[in-house]
Order: structure tokens, then C-alpha cells, then sequence
């Protein structure tokens, strides 16, 4: 378990060194970190800007991930979208180095067909009806291997 686990993380290691890269910023700016589950979890200092300025969402994003790592707004932020960031972790783990530029993609398309890039994504609408399963009470395991299935259906 622990070589499937390894694997995982070299397999989307170039989206969570994208991560890593905010992390010395962030502490220097009063940012905390702290790994949860194996992601490592970043807020405050220059995040809360990032995702408020720098994203293409109105009034800006509570969290992102990049990989294995995940900046949010502030602690309670990190907190609420937890679930829902975790299964961007779960298509980063599948995806691995084709997990963002498939993102892009999956934007574009729905921009082309005159939808909105970030509600219409289908990597966000797979999520979102994973995370229907969850508050419907469906088992765990019915919910964990959902996320493993193919995105781009």
C-alpha cells in the first residue's frame, strides 16, 4: 500500500511542486501550513489575496488545489471545502502531469459552447454530483470509487 501510495504522489508531483511554490511567500507573509491526510494544506498571508484577486471566479475562490497541496482563504475555509478539494486530489492522483492542461481543456470547451468555464467544467460537475452522493449518505466506498472514475465522460 505504501509503493501505490509513493506512486501517487510522483505521479502528480509536477502540480503539487506548483503548490509548493506559494509556500515560503505564504509563511513569510504570516501564512500557516500544516499537513491533514497526506495534503498539505496552506492558508493565510499572500493565499488569501492569490485567491481572491487572482482567480477567475467574482469575488475569488475560498480554496484551490494544485496537487497534494491545497491553499485556502483562512483555516475555516480549508475546513468547509475539505470534501470538495479532496476529490480535485483524487483526479490530480489520476490525471498526474495531464490533470491541469486537461482542466484547461474541459474550460475551454465549455466556454465554446457558450457555458460558464468554471461552473461547467465536467472535472467540477463530476464533483459536484460526488459530493451529492456524500450529503445523500451513500457509503464511503461507493463514493471514493466514483472518484476514481473517468472525468472527461
Amino acid at each position: 500500500m505504501a509503493l501505490k501510495r509513493l506512486l501517487l504522489y510522483l505521479w502528480s508531483s509536477p502540480t503539487s511542486l506548483l503548490g509548493l511554490f506559494f509556500l515560503h511567500p505564504i509563511l513569510l507573509t504570516g501564512g500557516r501550513a500544516r499537513v491533514v491526510d497526506g495534503v498539505l494544506e496552506i492558508h493565510g498571508g499572500l493565499t488569501r489575496l492569490f485567491l481572491e484577486k487572482c482567480t477567475l471566479l467574482p469575488g475569488g475562490a475560498s480554496a484551490m488545489t494544485l496537487g497534494h497541496v491545497v491553499l485556502g482563504r483562512d483555516q475555516s475555509s480549508l475546513d468547509r471545502t475539505r470534501a470538495h478539494e479532496r476529490i480535485h486530489v483524487s483526479q490530480c492522483e489520476k490525471w498526474g502531469p495531464f490533470f491541469l492542461p486537461a482542466y484547461g481543456i474541459a474550460s475551454a470547451l465549455a466556454l465554446l459552447r457558450g457555458q460558464d468555464p468554471y461552473l461547467d467544467n465536467r472535472f467540477r460537475l463530476k464533483l459536484v454530483m460526488l459530493l451529492l452522493l456524500v450529503w445523500h449518505r451513500r457509503p464511503a466506498r461507493d463514493f471514493c470509487a466514483s472518484a476514481c472514475d473517468s472525468e472527461s465522460e
